[in-house]
Formats: C-alpha cells, sequence, structure tokens
C-alpha cells in the first residue's frame, strides 16, 4: 500500500478538475465540510483525513472512468477541494506530537494549492 504523499503525487486528473478544486479551496471550512465529506462528528487530523479522502476520491475517480450512472461530478469536485486543502494543512504543519488538526473553522488559503 503506498503512502499518502505518494498516491498525491501519482494523481493525474482532468484540468478542469484540478481548477475548479483550487478554486473552490479559497471557501473550505474544515470544521463544516470536512465533518459532512466523511462523515462523523468528530474532525480527525489532517493526515487521517488526507488518507481517507485519498480513498474516497479513488472510488470517484473510478466511477468517473467507468462512466458508473451512480457518479456525482459535485461530490467529486468537494472531495478534491477538501484534498487540496487538507494536503495544505499537513504542509503548513510541523509534525509533533499531539498536534492533531488545526484551529476549528480555519480557512485555507488558495495561491499555493497543490494539484490533486
Amino acid at each position: 500500500m503506498l503512502d499518502a504523499k505518494t498516491r498525491l503525487m501519482q494523481l493525474n486528473r482532468p484540468k478542469l478538475l484540478v481548477r475548479t478544486a483550487r478554486l473552490g479551496v479559497a471557501n473550505y471550512n474544515r470544521s463544516r465540510d470536512l465533518k459532512r465529506i466523511l462523515g462523523g462528528n468528530q474532525l480527525c487530523g489532517p493526515r487521517q483525513a488526507l488518507t481517507r479522502l485519498l480513498d474516497l476520491e479513488a472510488e470517484f475517480d473510478h466511477r468517473r472512468r467507468t462512466r458508473d450512472a451512480g457518479y456525482i461530478l459535485t461530490r467529486h469536485i468537494e472531495v478534491l477541494i477538501a484534498l487540496v486543502a487538507e494536503t495544505m494543512f499537513c504542509a503548513e504543519q510541523p509534525v509533533q506530537a499531539g498536534q492533531n488538526a488545526p484551529p476549528k473553522g480555519e480557512r485555507a488559503e488558495a495561491q499555493s494549492a497543490p494539484a490533486p
């Protein structure tokens, strides 16, 4: 099984999906959006969220590629937005024991969003 960084580096998505996700990062609200996308009442740390988002995004991409009738473009974009934002949170945070998540409601900046 590949680690999250390797999986991120291997992502290759259509330019329109990537551009849309980058634009959406400016309105990403971790406490609101991540709970809705991943389900549950508690926020997980950015690294754990990243792994879960990568799995979820892979499912959506498979559905997109196979033209599955259950594929929902807007949901795929929401997952990509969260994936870009969580990647930014991971890059900004030093790895320290006990450090889990950014402050509640913190928004990501869209300037340096990495490409999924």
